[in-house]
């Protein structure tokens, strides 16, 4: 090792009174690096050129963090151009975003978010990679299909903006060129990715029975959940452009609140919603209560215990709610864990989808109506921002909803002896909400029930300089949509799990100041889509890691690291798996495979 590299670091004696306990910094990568997160390719033949594609951005960011500490725009956290829409002659069915970043400089900021918005929608969010003595470099592809709408706008006028931001005022001589490019390819060369429009919607047909509302194949229409067909348009839910447009929340009581007007000619309409935690919320999962700080007499700040839920009213009625999935940043928990191959969503940030069909009763009337959006126990800060996904019939829709607020059930058992303890922590979150809409389809009865199920259990050991989490959430949505008759027209059902294990342990070593650290990470998402007992797309994204630091204050003197990650996707076109395996932040092991595993 050439230096002794500035890290961030506190044992866990004290984890939880400072924020950066759990992020390292550690620029030991000799070589410039490329890192990446596992997904599957979108795109079926490789060799395939797209129909054509549009150059969106280039852009050189530096110090990020203060709007007002320079009118150079390479010191301003965004940048806002016109959008250039596809030719109007190009041929395509699908649209990718590509989002690739190169960082010069050892000392860039880490962790600094980013997101993408075309007329403040947001289409990705992401974050940055560790620095490297050479650089590093990534890149992430998107299927941004369900965004036509906003994609296809032919207005001049039309903003697209790129935000990058952080609040680390420290070591800002970091430098990050980042390009945004869309490309837009026809049916026969794409691969559809699991949040993707259509999916598989001609295996889906077969293994379901439609019915038609006056000839008008509304079974059809209303295909795979939620994304069947790409919405008519999208209204953004955020903030300012000055802002980042994301809604920057930043605690419990703050209440982000904006007005909408919807189309009276809307049938269908699914909010999506982008979640990022950030400062002194980071590691919201690894937060013991306030009376366990308040014992210790340790710095509180966050406290609360490991529980946070974003909460979404409609004129300050409650109609839905998400338990954020952790996501852990390329300096997160131990940053040597995640080079090159980084942990889930820390790329691709994961949105979440609240159905608001069967609310519509509650949002239209050629009004304006309030959308609030907060965070249940939350503290500073969290990014938040949604996009409201609207679909048009061809006359005016009457609507009527059976409102019932979700109900909820939460049990707390602390027990704690000085700085040892354990804190558990069980949530199950329950609605169901049944809406009439009469269009022009016809009458339509969609019924939207979910299941959320929490728990965190964190465990103290040996003086606090142990911790063990043990986290699991578990979201299941049911959809049933009947026509007048009540016969069935289409029913499914997705199910998501996100399993998070995390153990980290600090020991005192020979000479004064000198501890080691050791953490193992294991992290996983399981996801399904199913009709009836058929199961038409489906998940799995494993990750295990193991690390240890021999650390000198601030320091790392030494460490080694392993990352096995296994991914597998399967949906009615075929699968894919890959296997990467990492030691020393050396790929030693990359398989893929499109063999179908039983």
């Amino acid at each position: 090792m050439k230096a002794c590299n500035l890290i961030l670091i506190l044992t866990l004696l004290f984890t939880l009174t400072i924020q950066s306990s759990f992020s390292l910094e550690d620029n030991t990568t000799e070589n410039q690096q490329q890192y990446f997160e596992l997904t599957h390719p979108l795109v079926t033949n490789t060799d395939t050129p797209p129909s054509c594609s549009v150059n969106l951005l280039t852009h050189t960011f530096a110090n990020t963090v203060d709007t007002n500490t320079s009118t150079d725009t390479t010191f301003t956290p965004s940048i806002t151009v016109y959008y250039t829409p596809p030719p109007t002659t190009c041929k395509w069915s699908h649209a990718v975003l590509e989002f690739q970043a190169k960082c010069n400089g050892t000392t860039p900021m880490h962790d600094r978010v980013a997101g993408v918005w075309i007329a403040g929608v947001e289409l990705l969010r992401t974050s940055t990679a560790q620095p490297t003595d050479n650089g590093s470099f990534w890149s992430v592809r998107k299927d941004v299909t369900k965004y036509t709408s906003i994609i296809t706008t032919q207005d001049n006028s039309t903003s697209f903006s790129v935000m990058l931001e952080t609040l680390d005022k420290e070591n800002l001589t970091g430098v990050y060129h980042i390009n945004v490019s869309m490309h837009f390819y026809d049916h026969n060369a794409f691969r559809f990715a699991l949040s993707s429009v259509v999916g598989d919607l001609e295996g889906y047909k077969k293994n379901r029975k439609l019915s038609s509302i006056d000839g008008n194949g509304v079974g059809d229409m209303l295909g795979l959940y939620p994304y069947d067909t790409h919405a008519d348009m999208i209204i953004p839910i955020s903030g300012d452009v000055d802002e980042g447009y994301w809604f920057r929340i930043e605690n419990e009581s703050d209440v982000k609140k904006t007005s909408v007007r919807i189309d009276q000619r809307t049938y269908k309409a699914v909010l999506e919603m982008y979640i990022s935690s950030h400062g002194d919320e980071e590691f919201w999962y690894l937060t013991p209560p306030d009376s366990y700080t308040k014992s210790n007499n340790l710095v509180s700040g966050k406290g609360k215990g490991a529980y946070r839920e974003v909460l979404l009213t409609i004129d300050g009625k409650l109609v839905g709610t998400v338990i954020p999935t952790p996501l852990i940043f390329t300096s997160g928990i131990n940053p040597s864990l995640w080079k090159p191959a980084v942990a889930i969503g820390a790329f691709d940030q994961p949105s979440y989808d609240i159905d608001l069909t069967p609310y519509l009763g509650l949002l239209l009337g050629d009004k304006d109506h309030s959308i609030e959006i907060q965070v249940a126990e939350g503290g500073s800060y969290w990014l938040v921002g949604a996009n409201m996904h609207i679909w048009l019939s061809n006359s005016n829709v009457q609507a009527i909803v059976e409102y019932q607020p979700p109900s909820m059930e939460i049990e707390n058992d602390y027990e704690f002896e000085g700085l040892e303890g354990e804190f558990e922590i069980e949530v199950e979150r329950s609605s169901s909400a049944v809406g009439l809409v009469q269009s022009s389809f016809g009458i339509i009865n969609t019924k939207v029930t979910e299941e959320i199920k929490f728990k965190n259990k964190l465990t103290f050991k040996e003086q606090g300089t142990r911790k063990e989490l043990d986290q699991k959430i578990k979201r299941k949505t049911k959809v049933k949509i009947t026509d007048a008759r009540g016969s069935s027209i289409v029913k499914y059902e997705i199910e998501r799990t996100y399993p998070l294990k995390i153990t980290a342990v600090t020991q005192p070593w020979y000479g004064k100041g000198i501890s080691t650290v050791s953490t193992t990470v294991v992290q996983g998402r399981s996801e399904s889509f199913s009709s009836g007992k058929v199961i038409l797309r489906a998940l799995n994204h494993d990750v295990n890691c193991t690390g240890s630091m021999l650390v000198n204050g601030n320091c790392v003197m030494s460490g080694s690291t392993e990352n096995h990650q296994n991914y597998y996707y399967k949906d009615g076109l075929g699968c894919f798996s890959r296997k990467v395996n990492v030691m020393e932040g050396d790929v030693v092991g990359d398989e893929t495979s499109s063999i179908c595993v039983k």
